[in-house]
């Protein structure tokens, strides 16, 4: 099949400006308009909590927001930081430093374009539901787990990555500040009443704007009986530029005995988790725009503008990033139906950094930990959680096991052994659903297929024994079918017909046995027909030499034609 580039990539906003109108050009200016201001907050926490600072989250979601409009498979995704990427990145910059996590995200950006290329934009679509609940749900608590140093205002610092040693050391260290206490209970209070109130104003931005007023009013006339110094905000702990940082290369410290080639081998897992987590959660948001908006995004091309993105970003100082799902609904509920409210979404956050970092600092780091937690709330699909114990399959166990190695190890491992998992579970499921049955004496062709039905039930002759597989016929099936052939004595049944009307596909393992099966009879003196054999599995046989380890004439449309051959092959036999 000839490959061709527009199929992988064709960005929407080019397609979507031929046809491009002034009322849609309106809607779509305010929707971008809204969406970067609800963005704020959300790139200011997701680039805090991630162990970078405010600046790093609101040029990821400026830069990669920008690329991902322009370059992108979907007319309404919003790109930027994500709370999925706050416990890989803290794990990496803990172990690597600021430069690995940017070589890693690097490596990243090269593994998203390299899937868009090959066309594995559908195949990440088939990652297990069980698997990406289990270790979202597993982020949320990790998340959730983050923010009680600023909600509770311990100050502490030198936190532990570990989940159970975070725990331990905040029990270690437990001197909680009343106030921030209050304006994270405050904070909460807002974000969750506030969508009752009007959906219009995202809670998230009611809570910065109306906490950062009441600690500033604290802070400016407040006694100093009241003892508020202890409330930090932004500016108390990062330093908030004006404009845009210029590109710069990392500056690689390598250790004693290492070489940059052991260092991109020792980031490589943690890259591919951040391809793995931005292809699934921008996929899954570009699959949910599309049931609202009734379009069809273009998968490989989202992989290539999000790998481009990636790509980007850290050489401006930027962390991680992917396609939103909560700015995305957010983009659409407003109108927006272009990438032009993705640029535009982008523009607003440049406009902010440039002009009010000032007001920016003066954000409570109390009142981001509680928008923070709400979005670990979100994320965590409790609901879906509850409804899958009900059911107690195996899929709750693939669930629960991605879910508790997201949280007690890391994400790397819990995705590698999620997928792993769900294939097992998959692959017995279908062994299960493929029986093998053993006919002897006759065969009633109301159950048949590939014959035309009479009432009179086919015969089987003596010294004839038939097989049939019904389902696939794969390597665990075939090591099963293979096993029973071996028992059967070759003098009572030297002829065996193997039914195949209801195999709908063969692996090599099968083939291989097959074949193996073949030329052990042949030596034992054991003659092999293969009965309803679809085209397709048909032309498998041939192109693994099968059939030419058979006469042609044992191989049968249906099972009429093989019992009439092992009928033939009988009165040769006598």
């Amino acid at each position: 099949m000839a490959y061709h580039l527009k199929e992988v990539f064709a960005p929407k906003l080019l397609h979507t400006l031929r046809h491009y109108s002034r009322a849609q050009w309106g809607q779509d200016v305010l929707a971008g308009i809204i969406v970067g201001i609800v963005a704020i907050p959300l790139a200011i926490a997701f680039g805090i909590s991630s162990g970078v600072g405010p600046t790093e989250g609101l040029v990821t979601a400026i830069i990669a927001g920008l690329l991902i409009a322009v370059l992108g498979g979907s007319k309404v995704q919003i790109g930027g930081p994500t709370g999925a990427f706050i416990v890989i990145i803290y794990g990496i910059i803990q172990q690597y430093g600021l430069t690995g996590l940017m070589i890693a995200t690097v490596m990243a950006g090269i593994l998203l374009i390299v899937m868009g290329l090959a066309r594995f934009g559908s195949v990440i679509k088939f990652v297990p539901y069980p698997v990406i609940v289990g270790f979202t749900a597993g982020i949320a608590v990790t998340i959730f787990s983050t923010q009680m140093n600023d909600f509770f205002g311990l100050g502490l610092s030198n936190v532990p990555a570990n989940f159970v040693d975070k725990w331990i050391f905040y029990a270690q260290h437990f001197t909680m500040n009343g106030w921030a206490l209050a304006i994270g209970l405050f904070s909460l209070v807002v974000c969750i009443f506030m969508p009752r109130i009007t959906k219009r104003i995202p809670g998230s931005l009611a809570a910065i704007v109306l906490a950062t007023l009441v600690v500033w009013l604290l802070k400016e006339y407040a006694p100093e009986s009241w003892n508020v110094a202890g409330l930090q905000t932004i500016s108390d702990l990062y330093e908030l530029p004006h404009g845009l940082p210029a590109p710069h290369m990392p500056s690689l410290q390598l250790a004693e005995g290492e070489t940059f080639f052991t260092l991109i081998q020792k980031l490589f897992p943690s890259a591919f988790t951040i391809a793995m987590l931005g292809a699934i959660e921008s996929l899954l948001s570009a699959m949910v725009a599309d049931g609202v908006i009734g379009d069809k995004h273009n998968s490989n091309t989202e992989l290539i503008a999000q790998g481009v993105a990636n790509v980007v970003v850290p050489f401006f100082g930027g962390i991680p990033a992917t396609g939103a799902i909560a700015r995305t609904m957010t983009n659409i509920n407003n109108g927006g139906r272009s990438p032009i409210a993705g640029i535009v979404h982008a523009v607003v956050l440049l406009l902010v950094l440039l002009f009010l970092g000032q007001l920016v600092g003066m954000i409570p780091m109390a009142c981001l930990a509680a928008v923070l937690i709400m979005v670990a709330y979100s994320m965590s699909g409790w609901k879906t959680i509850v409804g899958t114990f009900k059911h107690r399959n195996r899929d709750l166990w693939v669930l629960l096991t991605t879910f508790f190695l997201t949280v007690l190890f890391d994400l790397t491992v819990a995705i590698e052994v999620g997928l792993l998992l769900a294939m097992v579970l998959f692959l017995m499921r279908t062994n299960e659903q493929t029986h093998i049955r053993t006919l002897h004496h006759e065969i009633d062709p109301n159950e048949d297929t590939d014959i035309q039905l009479n009432l009179e039930h086919l015969t089987i002759p003596d010294r004839v024994e038939v097989y049939e597989i019904d389902g696939p016929y794969f390597f665990g099936i075939a090591n099963r079918f293979d096993d029973i052939m071996t028992h059967v004595s070759g003098e009572n049944y030297p002829i065996r017909i193997i039914r195949m009307r209801k195999v709908p596909f063969v692996d090599s393992t099968a083939m291989h046995n097959l074949s193996m099966l073949i030329e052990r009879s042949h030596k034992e003196g054991i003659t092999i027909i293969l009965s309803g054999v679809k085209t397709h599995v048909l032309h498998q046989l041939q192109t693994g030499g099968i059939e030419q380890q058979m006469n042609p004439k044992n191989i049968c449309p249906d099972i009429r034609a093989a019992l009439k051959r092992a009928n033939e092959l009988l009165t040769d036999i006598s």
